[in-house]
């Protein structure tokens, strides 16, 4: 017959044996090391949550009490050593309660951050409960020693199965809230490269093209005063050539000025921005906006930004013949919807900024589907969190 475990494989202690092995004595010195860490942790747990209550009539009540649930913490850091020592148990650390630039503002937050930790409450029922358990484990343990040692080492073994139960169910860090604070650690850093990306491409923008126009415009100006008194004819040539590098270094500004922030976006909102947009792609566009209210300008202007950039992919990209963009929202989500009938073939991966689309708007809890078979249809369905104008 063959017994499955449920322990992931690298947390699985060898088989049971008779013989007396290093695995052996080292769940034999955790169970017998149960009675002092529980009577420790019992102990500081009635101590700290009795006297937090007692002087909760107090100002000092609640910040004691915070500060019995920092200790929790230690505790509970302690208790997973122990573990990973003695019984081969490799739990994470949780996050810590106040992370880089998540600080709370001033004692109130501080103590509102405390007792919300999920951690420090959980790591206290731990140590609660196991007073009981480390009188029973030390003293069958101890027992055994002396009567029960031929099985004393499978005795062992399932208490210590329960141990490692007790420190996974109690001890571990929230997979939920872990995954959530990676996932948000992701995202920022997303968000920070996008922010570099886009400060690279503005100065890049401005040092070749509005600046190169302008040192030239400035030089051609110059050449022209000096011919001014000698060749009036030239000069006038001269300053006319200069003229139309000052049109085009202006519409290379207003060019550069709708990339960062669009004015129609700000004074008009999505729907005149994005039949803007429309009118100056390649491919016939039909734009439909379904918004009662304008959402918030951040989320405002990702919409536009996305809009604008899968646009630019079908003008590039596509070989379509119509395109059509349909942004409406639903409950609490923006829905944008771009859909062409061109060749298809897109892929996340395939250069096209749909990978940069995909990160960014993932960045604000937004999703981007892209379905582009070959032959076409193209449908890219993206999705923001809804947030009203004016609210942070």
């Amino acid at each position: 017959m063959t017994v499955s475990s449920s322990l992931p494989e690298h947390d699985r202690p060898p088989a049971v044996r008779f013989a007396y092995d290093r695995h052996t004595w080292k769940e034999i010195g955790h169970l017998l090391a149960n009675l002092p860490a529980a009577l420790i942790g019992f102990v500081y747990v009635v101590f700290m949550v009795s006297t937090g209550a007692g002087l909760s009539v107090t100002v000092i009540g609640l910040p004691w009490l915070v500060a019995g649930l920092t200790g929790a913490r230690l505790l509970g850091r302690t208790e997973r050593a122990r573990a990973r020592a003695l019984l081969g148990v490799r739990i994470d650390e949780p996050s810590p309660l106040h992370g880089r630039g998540h600080r709370p503002e001033g004692l109130f937050g501080w103590v509102w951050a405390g007792l919300k930790d999920p951690v420090a409450w959980r790591t206290m029922l731990y140590a609660f409960i196991r007073l009981p358990w480390g009188v029973v484990t030390f003293t069958i343990t101890l027992v055994g020693l002396f009567v029960l040692w031929p099985v004393l080492p499978y005795v062992a073994r399932g208490l210590t199965n329960a141990d490692r139960a007790m420190v996974r169910g109690l001890l571990s860090p929230s997979d939920e809230l872990e995954r959530r604070i990676a996932e948000l650690e992701s995202d920022r850093g997303v968000v920070v490269d996008t922010a570099a990306a886009d400060l690279r491409r503005i100065e890049r923008d401005l040092h070749d093209g509005a600046q190169a126009r302008l040192v030239a415009l400035a030089m051609g100006l110059g050449l022209a005063k000096e011919k001014l008194t000698e060749d009036p004819e030239a000069a006038a040539t001269m300053v006319d050539e200069a003229h139309g590098e000052v049109k085009l270094a202006l519409q290379e500004l207003r060019d550069l000025a709708r990339g960062i922030h669009p004015a129609v976006l700000t004074d008009r909102g999505l729907d005149a921005a994005l039949s803007a947009i429309a009118s100056r792609c390649t491919v016939p566009v039909t734009v439909t906006v379904g918004l009662d209210e304008r959402p918030a300008e951040a989320i405002e202007g990702i919409a536009y930004f996305t809009v604008s950039e899968l646009l630019q992919n079908v003008s590039k990209h596509s070989a379509a013949r119509t395109a059509a963009v349909d942004v409406r929202r639903t409950d609490d989500r923006l829905l944008i919807q771009v859909q062409d009938d061109g060749r298809g073939g897109a892929r996340l991966d395939g250069g096209t900024g749909m990978s940069g689309l995909a990160e960014r708007l993932g960045a604000v809890d937004g999703l981007f589907v892209l379905d582009s078979p070959a032959g076409g249809p193209t449908v890219v369905r993206a999705e923001l969190p809804w947030r009203r104008r004016g609210t942070a």
